[in-house]
């Protein structure tokens, strides 16, 4: 490289650090000032999306977290985005806190036009921004097998009569907004049910694994009495997890335009949850993990004639 060429370089990435620098503004607080643990991450950028504040980075393995692996992450300096290349290399610190994960302090590297790039090509991933087809309301859900937590087979045409709600989620997944935080909604659904007997006999609640190859009905079973508090006792009378043929799962997660692929030991996926009606048809498709759950129990009390519950 020319000295003029190593000069322009080097410009371009104290443009762009500073850039950084000045656009990392104070995430919001994690809910309930609960401790944050923060991680450096290194990784090459995939995608992004500056609308929906997320960027897709193949990372390096973060020790003490998660090992090497391509996934969504939430970045919320918008200014970054201007600098962002698919290819380029990221530094950032991922924050940790309750529920919550985002990225701080974002450093980008882009190759200047003159360097070649010595990389192999990145492999796309899913992400968030899933541009799979889509389910509208109205339309019949298919009849998908299953088998749940312990063992048993069923099949999605059982529930008829009854309001149902579907997430997708894995037992290992390590970042608490993704999985963990949609099995805490739904465990929050499912207290409403329990202390409901009318609604608990007309609506129900179905977690299914993306990682069939893991997640065993044993496991599943461990996973789901943790959720519930009820360990040994659970008799998952209104709440089921939920596993089955690879193909089926591949096949019902697609079905309702949820984009996964295997990295290591980890799923990169996006977020997909599902109301159908008693009569086996998509009322609601909640995309990504911002619904609340008093919005979705409002969901399966009006489908299910439950009234307030009082």
């Amino acid at each position: 490289m020319t000295p003029n060429k190593r000069a322009l370089a080097a410009a371009q990435l104290v443009l762009l650090a500073g850039l950084a620098i000045l656009s990392s503004g104070a995430c919001r607080r994690a809910a309930d000032d609960a401790p944050v643990n923060r991680y450096d991450l290194r990784g090459k950028i995939v995608s992004f999306n500056k609308d929906q504040q997320q960027v897709v980075i193949a990372h390096e393995a973060v020790p003490g977290l998660m090992e090497a692996m391509t996934m969504p992450f939430t970045l919320r300096e918008p200014t970054a985005y201007d600098a962002m290349r698919p290819g380029a290399q990221i530094q950032a610190t991922l924050a940790v806190s309750g529920d919550r994960s985002w990225l701080e302090n974002p450093v980008i590297m882009v190759a200047t036009p003159n360097e070649a790039a010595t990389d192999a090509p990145v492999s796309p991933a899913p992400s968030p921004g899933s541009t799979l087809a889509e389910p509208t309301p109205g339309a019949e859900v298919p009849d998908f097998a299953l088998v749940n937590q312990d063992g048993g087979k069923i099949a999605l045409r059982q529930y008829r009569g009854r309001a149902l709600a579907v997430t997708f989620i894995y037992t290992r997944c390590p970042l608490p907004d993704f999985c963990p935080l949609l099995s805490t909604k739904f465990a929050e659904l499912n207290r409403a049910l329990e202390r409901d007997e009318g609604l608990a006999a007309r609506a129900h609640l179905l977690s299914v694994t993306v990682d069939p190859a893991y997640d065993t009905p044993k496991v599943l079973r461990s996973y789901g009495a943790g959720h519930t508090g009820n360990f040994s006792d659970e008799k998952f009378r209104t709440w089921e997890f939920t596993t089955g043929e690879p193909e089926e799962i591949r096949r019902m997660a697609n079905y309702f335009g949820l984009a996964y692929r295997q990295e290591a030991d980890q799923i990169v996926h996006s977020l997909r949850t599902a109301v159908v009606k008693p009569d086996g048809t998509l009322h609601k498709l909640y995309r990504g993990n911002e619904w609340k759950a008093d919005e979705l129990l409002a969901d399966l009390r009006a489908l299910a004639g439950a009234g307030d519950g009082k």
